[in-house]
């Protein structure tokens, strides 16, 4: 499982342990914790302390994290990961036409995204020109199971990829609305799967509305998921169902070819 998972891999031969302990210390940043101190550190990423601190001082040494008094945070270069994606397999320019055409056709903001770990990950996101905006870009990460692209995403897995999501996500409510019952988060997701399609309405935040279509590989494998956002004063879930569904169906279908003309891209996507 390449894209669920945050525990130890299984050792092998080609396996760089410093590596993957200078990424895990990189990942530990977020909105929440964009500075910490060495034991936040250590204890965000489960790390010695004196293994967190090599960690630290050469990302500070290579321009990747600063340091101020006793506080660590990031620098700009770490962007540069990112970018290398995005450039690499020239994303924006394959997939942001067809987000657009949602985005023109529909006024809501419009999204692709992937499953990274028990999270969805945007990839390309397209913002609608209404003052009231959707807060999201590409980056943003969200937990999978209140949002329609999450579930869109988890519902075409294969069962022991969607066991071990249940076995090690956190149900956290966001909202009252939030559905954090295992065995009825399992029920949507058989619902998903048949309708070919997830909408989701209070449930990341009061007053969002956001509906979610599959997008396939070659081999009909789930590789990414595209949807519509608004707010509630906009329209209903039921509206979404009805009227923005076929809209993102017709753009899945669109990248879907795209994406067979570029495969590294696909391959890069898929779990």
């Amino acid at each position: 499982m390449r894209q669920v998972r945050e525990g130890k891999p299984e050792p092998n031969g080609e396996y760089i342990t410093s590596l993957a302990r200078g990424l895990a210390v990189l990942r530990a940043f977020s909105k929440e914790r964009p500075e910490m101190t060495l034991s936040q550190v250590a204890s965000a990423t489960r790390l010695s302390a004196a293994t967190a601190r090599r960690c630290l001082h050469t990302l500070v040494d290579l321009g990747y994290a600063a340091k101020r008094g006793k506080l660590f945070l990031l620098r700009p270069a770490v962007v540069s990961f990112a970018s290398a994606y995005l450039d690499s397999m020239n994303l924006e320019q394959i997939v942001r036409p067809y987000l657009q055409e949602v985005r023109d056709k529909t006024g809501d903001s419009s999204s692709l995204a992937v499953l990274s770990d028990t999270e969805i990950l945007y990839l390309v996101h397209v913002s609608t020109n209404r003052m009231v905006k959707v807060p999201c870009t590409v980056g943003t990460r969200f937990p999978a199971h209140p949002t329609s692209l999450g579930r869109v995403l988890l519902a075409f897995q294969p069962k022991n990829i969607i066991d071990e999501y249940f076995r090690r996500a956190k149900f956290v409510a966001l909202t009252d609305q939030t559905v954090t019952s295992k065995s009825a988060l399992r029920n949507i997701l058989a619902r998903v799967r048949e309708e070919r399609c997830a909408a989701v309405q209070d449930e990341l935040d009061y007053g969002i509305v956001s509906v979610a279509v599959p997008i396939f590989g070659a081999e009909n494998q789930i590789i990414a998921a595209v949807n519509c956002s608004t707010y509630t004063a906009r329209a209903t879930k039921a509206d979404m169902m009805e009227t923005r569904v076929p809209v993102l169906r017709e753009a899945a279908r669109s990248i879907e070819v795209e994406l067979r003309r570029y495969p590294m891209l696909a391959h890069s996507m898929a779990l």
